[in-house]
């Protein structure tokens, strides 16, 4: 049996080299994770370090998910055609140059542009390591597979994460993204040394990929529901370290413990992803966003008792990442031609969620809601996320309407 990767047919590996390859898949995604959400555990210490307020740092978490969005269609596009490994060397080399200008920049402008760079690289990574990944999967494996990328991203949130904001407290905020530029250096030589060389789509053209993909109203209705019912998270998320010590009255060594809850929920909510992908995907999205909504009024209640919302920050996440992951078998299944800008677009549309969020909560604090107050916000943007996701269902069934219409005449 052959597998076959836009239109490029190969061998497949062997089944240890095929686990190596997506251990080395997911380290990329634990390098990412580590980085993009060390940030909101150290945004106390960038604030002071560059001389600005909390909710004015929250604009360098927004940086990085414009970074995202804006990278996304020129590196599918125009990646389409190399070949994935090493587009996937090239795409990690880069963000790992990003965290090394990140920790050395001197200013709040400059460290804002380094995040900008540095967010450039992550969803195109995510989308064609989705795709190698469903490339190497077993028969009737595909979701567990892109799901196992996607638990790097979460283990970083348990380790990385963590381990990074202990670092940055201790040595200075510039140490956490040093030490993220070394595990970026370690992750090439893994794929490099471990991913299969897959063709790229010969005949794609950035052209006909973006046609496409525009043309698709079920991918769009996708996108906007990832990128509208996951800035709830994120909303939260953002602030968490000024959460715990201003509102649960917490000292400053407890914010590791919250930023590891919300990794250990990463984790269980992929795995868990995985397996709802086999029942159904489209009612993983729909109950995993109504659990969001209830979650977010128990978060916004419980925030003022200190250690009661560590469950409820386990409970966030842990719904968040049923949706990501769906959200990103959900792409590669309705993008048809477009398959390597659909499944980078995800990552786009969730950072959209994430510069949503972060701007949302930091507007409510900056207006004297208090800093619980992000976490209605995101309540309500979990609901707009829920009615976009209906009513990509509703267009769904008009359009199979119309296409049985169509064949009976």
């Amino acid at each position: 049996m052959t597998s076959t990767l836009g239109g490029a047919p190969s061998a497949p590996p062997r089944a240890t080299h095929a686990v190596l390859a997506l251990l080395a898949l997911a380290m990329g995604g634990f390098t990412i994770g580590t980085t993009e959400f060390v940030t909101m555990g150290l945004l106390p210490q960038i604030a002071d370090g560059v001389d600005i307020s909390i909710p004015t740092g929250g604009h360098l978490i927004s940086a990085y998910a414009l970074g995202v969005v804006a990278g996304v269609p020129v590196l599918a596009l125009f990646g389409a055609r190399l070949p994935r490994r090493a587009l996937l060397v090239g795409l990690m080399a880069a963000y790992g140059f990003f965290n090394v200008l990140t920790a050395v920049a001197s200013s709040y402008h400059l460290v804002l542009a380094a995040r900008f760079l540095d967010g450039m690289p992550h969803g195109a990574y995510f989308g064609v390591a989705s795709l190698v990944a469903a490339s190497l999967a077993p028969p009737g494996k595909t979701g567990r597979w892109v799901a196992a990328v996607m638990l790097g991203l979460s283990f970083a949130n348990v380790l990385g994460v963590p381990a990074a904001t202990w670092l940055g407290q201790q040595a200075g905020w510039r140490s956490a993204y040093a030490a993220v530029a070394v595990i970026a250096a370690v992750t090439v030589l893994m794929i490099w040394a471990f991913v299969p060389s897959v063709p790229g789509d010969a005949q794609a053209t950035g052209r006909e990929e973006l046609a496409s993909f525009m043309r698709n109203k079920q991918a769009w209705l996708t996108l906007l529901a990832g990128a509208i019912g996951f800035g709830g998270l994120f909303a939260t998320y953002s602030y968490i370290a000024p959460i715990v010590t201003d509102v649960g009255d917490l000292g400053e060594g407890t914010v590791p413990v919250f930023v590891l809850a919300f990794g250990l929920g990463m984790v269980a909510g992929t795995w868990l992803a995985g397996e709802l992908a086999a029942w159904s995907v489209f009612g993983s999205l729909i109950w995993s966003g109504i659990g969001s909504a209830v979650v977010m009024v128990v978060f916004w209640l419980v925030a003022p008792y200190g250690w009661w919302l560590l469950p409820v920050v386990f409970a966030v996440t842990a719904l968040g990442s049923v949706l990501v992951v769906n959200l990103q078998l959900r792409l590669m299944d309705v993008s048809g031609d477009a398959a390597t800008l659909g499944a980078s677009m995800n990552h786009a549309a969730l950072n959209v969620a994430n510069a949503l969020g972060a701007w949302i909560g930091g507007v409510t604090i900056a207006a004297g809601y208090g800093y619980r107050s992000p976490a209605l916000a995101g309540f309500g943007l979990s609901l707009l996320g829920i009615a976009v996701l209906l009513w990509s269902a509703a267009a769904h069934r008009s359009d199979a309407r119309g296409t049985s219409a169509a064949s009976t005449s």
